[in-house]
């Protein structure tokens, strides 16, 4: 290892700042990591970020917070990590719970329920957008020779897609269970049997249905969460809709399209809307509760893979396992925009707010999120109340 170009300090301002500024989403913000730490600072070599990025994507966690916990890793090992982790997830966390108090203040004001109710519908475009995107770089393009050669992830990203609609839940064990077979399968390791899948399945059982107070049920849901997002922070959408609207009653349909808003208007990862749920449904120390473990999974896996990166990212029983899981992922996100969308789209106007995200996100390249989204607030506006 070399030694650094820059102080653990200047790369916590970094990130601090980089949490505060960096709008986006996760391939924005990856981009921007790229451009400043390794061509512009030089900071980080080519091969040092190729490594934290492929770390990033083989890995559960949301990307860009992955990324930069791998970047701090690099030449200050745990400190480093953790300062980076804390530093760029801080200020977006702060802000969402700012606007949860505020929300929480003024939620039943007839123009905030007009801002929400365009910026509901616009947000089904941005998920469908996203859900498209995932589909494509983790399964393969809509064409007959991708259905071809990839029949069996196609197969898992149909079932789960289909169990999430009919059932309305995230098909946790399913996600496990597809994860293995498709290892099975492609690469199956040579410690591998079937009694140890069945002891796996068991502890997951017994695990997930672990009952206790409110403030406990949210540290094992998010952490549960933030453990099964791959790629992109929009990934955990199906287990947070289906955890806090459908199983455990924490929020409205309409409070938890307001709380993805929320993280599609904030700088840094999209997933601390947790922070935001986690205040509605229990104050602030719900937020730091629910931010706190869907993060720490993101942490872990870093901290403990980085040192032995090599040998993991060449095991094809491991990237198998990643594979089969991510395409069940993607297909309960895809699932979940049908749920969340026959609850939203409620009329002409929120139609056409959808669709015209969609085309928007499509042909007018430079716009942004957060632009959509304030844009969707001003109609829903003149909509509502003009």
């Amino acid at each position: 290892m070399t030694n650094p170009k820059y102080t653990l300090r200047e790369l916590t301002l970094y990130f601090l700042k980089l949490g505060t500024i960096g709008f986006g989403g996760p391939v924005a913000l990856v981009g921007y990591m790229h451009k400043d730490l390794v061509e512009k600072r030089k900071w980080i070599s080519e091969d040092e970020y190729k490594q934290g990025l492929a770390l990033a994507q083989l890995a559960p966690g949301p990307l860009a917070a992955q990324l930069g916990i791998y970047l701090g890793f690099v030449h200050y090992r745990i400190s480093g990590a953790t300062l980076a982790g804390f530093a760029f997830v801080l200020p977006s966390f702060i802000m969402v719970v700012l606007l949860g108090i505020v929300y929480k203040l003024y939620e039943g004001l007839s123009w905030i329920q007009a801002v929400f109710y365009g910026v509901g519908a616009a947000v089904i475009g941005i998920i469908a957008i996203s859900s498209y995107k995932l589909t494509v770089k983790s399964i393969g393009k809509f064409s007959f020779q991708s259905f071809c050669t990839n029949w069996l992830l196609w197969l898992f990203f149909i079932t789960t897609l289909s169990v999430t609609f009919v059932t309305q839940q995230e098909p946790v064990l399913l996600f496990i269970a597809i994860g293995f077979l498709y290892m099975i399968i492609k690469a199956r390791p040579k410690w591998l049997n079937f009694r140890s899948i069945n002891s796996v399945l068991f502890l997951q059982i017994s695990f997930w249905n672990y009952e206790s107070s409110t403030l406990a049920k949210i540290a094992i849901f998010f952490a549960k969460a933030g453990t099964f997002v791959f790629g992109s922070g929009l990934a955990i959408v199906p287990f947070l809709h289906s955890g806090v609207v459908t199983e455990n009653h924490w929020l409205t349909e309409q409070q938890f399209l307001d709380s993805v808003a929320v993280a599609m208007i904030t700088p840094g990862p999209v997933v601390i809307t947790v922070g935001f749920i986690g205040y509605l449904v229990n104050g602030f120390l719900g937020a730091l509760v629910a931010a706190l473990a869907t993060f720490l999974p993101c942490y872990l896996f870093t901290i403990a893979m980085a040192p032995y990166f090599h040998k993991i990212a060449e095991n094809k029983s491991v990237k198998a396992f990643v594979d089969g899981i991510t395409a069940a992922v993607v297909g309960a996100l895809v699932g979940s925009v049908f749920v969340i969308a026959s609850r939203t789209i409620i009329d002409i106007p929120t139609l056409l707010i959808a669709v015209i995200t969609i085309f928007a996100l499509i042909y007018v390249k430079k716009i942004q999120e957060p632009v959509v989204i304030l844009i969707a607030a001003v109609l829903g506006i003149l909509i509502k109340l003009i």
